[in-house]
């Protein structure tokens, strides 16, 4: 493992460049996992710069493909870069990278969705989270196809302190599709105000810092990129669990162009819903006609507190999903129309 404590300048030997790599190893994206390679080394350390003085850092990068970030993060002088690559056929690029920087780079072959970061890097780094951030970075070029659901994995991890926030609070520069990039920054009553909005801004100060042309990445996608950074907050802007937080604002934007006490009214079983809804707007003081977009953090934590008063004064209310009792509904119904067909006969 590299010492921490020096300060000595690395650059990357001479190498093949990415392009020659991808033609040694016949590495030609895969469609379905939605792989798209960055061969501009200038933008790959605008992405470097941009997620801040990595100088003897400690970096976890997922989804390194053929190395691109990989050489940017390693010239940026880290103590130690781990990547996380599930397609093998990119393991023999990056060793030949690991053997350029020799006890710099640690390549695991595994999945960024199970892999156990927590006991990757040494103990000493870990922070206080009133701390400022911790010397470990995420940094990640994401497939589309994993972006959102790993994103929110790790916002939970955000809340429970663990992962990569077991070290603290740890910061991640990472890539998404520009639309999904915008859901994830945009600000009350934007266009773009989304579930993916608020889950991640009660959690993180969210920035999205530059956009890639679609014509910099191999295949060319059919959107651009966005470069987005999060930093985890000290204090989370809404004090509940993350699962509840989670339930409430995807009730709300399951409708999201009907007014707010529509999706809300899902939270509650159908023989209780209207006074429910109604008690639970009255009591968090809201506009049932504002539509989802229009509502702030401070109303979706007035509606995470109440609706957390209301599931402890009802331990099956949290339980309660309406798709169930939709499914249980139209059995119910197909059971009543045998039955009438049955004595028809």
């Amino acid at each position: 493992m590299a010492a921490s404590g020096r300060l000595s300048t690395f650059r990357l030997p001479p190498l093949p460049t990415i392009r020659e790599i991808i033609k040694l190893f016949r590495l030609n994206a895969v469609k379905q996992l939605s792989q798209n390679f960055l061969l501009d080394l200038r933008l790959t350390d605008k992405i470097v710069r941009k997620a801040g003085n990595l100088t003897n850092a400690y970096v976890y990068e997922v989804g390194p493909g053929p190395g691109g970030i990989t050489r940017s993060i390693l010239n940026a002088n880290v103590a130690e870069l781990l990547v996380v690559e599930k397609d093998t056929r990119f393991i023999p690029g990056l060793k030949m990278l690991s053997d350029a920087a020799p006890g710099k780079l640690r390549i695991v072959h595994g999945d960024v969705l199970t892999f156990k970061i927590e006991r990757a890097f040494p103990e000493s780094l870990k922070r206080c989270w009133d701390d400022d951030p911790p010397n470990v970075h995420v940094i990640g070029n994401l497939p589309f196809s994993v972006s959102t659901p790993l994103i929110i994995k790790w916002l939970e991890s955000i809340s429970l302190r663990e992962g990569p926030f077991a070290y603290g609070r740890t910061q991640m520069t990472l890539t998404f599709q520009k639309e999904v990039a915008e859901r994830l920054t945009a600000n009350t009553g934007g266009k773009q105000r989304s579930r993916l909005s608020i889950m991640a801004q009660y959690l993180c100060d969210v920035q999205h810092l530059f956009t890639i042309p679609g014509r910099a990445f191999v295949p060319k996608p059919e959107v651009d990129v966005g470069v987005v950074h999060f930093t985890p907050l000290v204090q989370p802007k809404i004090q509940q669990p993350f699962k509840l937080v989670e339930k409430v604002v995807q009730n709300v934007f399951q409708f999201r162009r009907k007014y707010c006490h529509r999706g809300l009214g899902m939270l509650f079983p159908e023989a209780q819903r209207l006074e429910s809804t109604g008690r639970l707007l009255q009591w968090a003081d809201i506009d049932p006609t504002l539509r989802p977009r229009q509502l702030s953090i401070s109303h979706f934590k007035s509606l995470c507190d109440v609706y957390r008063k209301m599931c402890d004064e009802d331990p099956h209310l949290f339980a309660y999903n309406f798709r169930e009792e939709l499914k249980q509904n139209k059995s119910k119904t197909q059971e009543k129309d045998k039955d009438k067909e049955s004595y028809r006969l």
